[in-house]
């Protein structure tokens, strides 16, 4: 039986093709004619090839069946994406809206994070309709001795702080559970793409957390009524404590609270810039651990995402334009954090991380889908004009 054996993706299957070894390369064709034979051996005495000038014989084909067998197709497993790809991570990815059930192990840190993410989607539900107290603060600025308006802006102005601070707040909740993540997907004995592969319900929370992220900021820096609100919040609270008046919002939001609010709201991503802080606090302060385990799992995940977006095998298996998203979305919130986290960066030479590649990707998508996307490459990387940043990445991101 010289049936057809199995081929690469791209090359058609050919009856003299040979078997793939279990190794992963390719034997040579079990048969030879005998013209080749000898041209072998003549090319085998010249060089001294094989005892006594004759050539090496070839070992013999790989017998199709029983012991020593090659698997069939039906057997192969499946390819992984790259070395240290994360098949596991990837398909976590690839079908993200599956569940994926924590192991006993992961249970007490998917737990914890899950009650985070579960108020995700409400806080994006709230910044989307966020409309602002544009109007009524205009009013008020070109009637400054009309009490009725001035009343009327700071009525509409201090429920929206409300939703301001509500904000802010989830954010450090998004940085306590990326720092529990960090540290399960980090920990030793395991390395990173072991703990991505093992641990596929933490690496799909971590994932989730990105995607978030991404997507609040890119909401956010379309509404510059966030920062005008907030901005006249608390010219009017100062005002009103200078001439003793009493401010009912203050309760809300105090002059400490204001403070660090303003700093978060004053960044053009603040979701990316808290996890940014957060991943390289959490490298500082576990100076026992390799950054390696860190920057690994970081890269894995990109080149995971690259992968699946640029490969028509993996990208034919999305169901929808969200799915495509939501990796285009991880692959550069991991690769901000690496450019953090990296005495070099993401940028370098030496990184782990494909930026041509995973730039690339970005480029080939329709460009208003992925312009906030490549804003964020561009302004919240921390390496991207360092000298070591080739000319070529440098005008890919222009």
């Amino acid at each position: 039986d010289r049936s057809a054996a199995p081929s690469l993706p791209g090359i058609p299957p050919s009856p003299s093709s040979p078997l793939p070894c279990t190794s992963g390369s390719f034997a040579l064709p079990a048969r030879r004619s005998r013209r080749r034979r000898r041209r072998l051996a003549r090319r085998g005495s010249a060089t001294g090839a094989g005892a006594e000038g004759l050539p090496v014989r070839p070992p013999p084909p790989l017998p199709r069946s029983g012991p020593g067998a090659p698997p069939s197709a039906a057997e192969e497993p499946p390819p992984r994406l790259e070395e240290g790809g994360g098949t596991g991570l990837r398909a976590r990815l690839e079908a993200r809206a599956q569940d994926a059930q924590p192991t006993e192990s992961e249970k007490e840190i998917y737990n914890q994070v899950n009650v985070v993410l579960k108020d995700a989607e409400g806080i994006l539900e709230d910044l989307q309709s966020y409309r602002g107290a544009g109007h009524e603060i205009r009013e008020a600025i070109q009637h400054p001795a009309d009490e009725k308006l001035q009343e009327k802006a700071w009525g509409a102005v201090v429920p929206l702080v409300g939703k301001l601070k509500k904000f802010y707040e989830f954010s450090q909740r998004l940085e306590a559970a990326l720092r529990g993540l960090l540290g399960a997907l980090t920990s030793t004995p395991y390395s990173p793409t072991q703990h991505l592969e093992r641990e596929q319900a933490l690496a799909k929370q971590f994932a989730e957390i990105l995607h978030f992220t991404l997507r609040f900021d890119e909401l956010k820096m379309t509404n510059p009524a966030i920062q005008n609100d907030f901005s006249y919040y608390r010219r009017t609270l100062s005002r009103m404590r200078i001439n003793n008046v009493p401010a009912e919002g203050e309760n809300e939001v105090n002059n400490e609270l204001a403070n660090r609010m303003s700093l978060f709201y004053a960044e053009a991503t603040p979701m990316l810039k808290t996890l940014s802080d957060a991943t390289t606090k959490f490298v500082s302060e576990n100076k026992n651990l390799p950054i390696e385990n860190t920057t690994d799992c970081l890269s894995t995940m990109a080149s995971v995402c690259r992968v699946m977006l640029e490969t028509p095998e993996y990208r034919s298996r999305f169901t929808n334009e969200e799915t495509v998203s939501f990796c285009l979305r991880v692959m550069v919130g991991v690769i901000i954090l690496y450019d953090h986290v990296h005495p070099v960066g993401a940028f370098a030479k030496t990184s782990k991380i494909d930026m041509k590649g995973c730039i690339k990707v970005l480029k080939d998508q329709p460009p208003n889908s992925v312009e906030g996307l490549l804003n964020a490459l561009r302004y919240t990387t921390k390496h991207l004009n360092d000298e070591t940043t080739s000319k070529q990445i440098k005008s890919m991101l222009q």
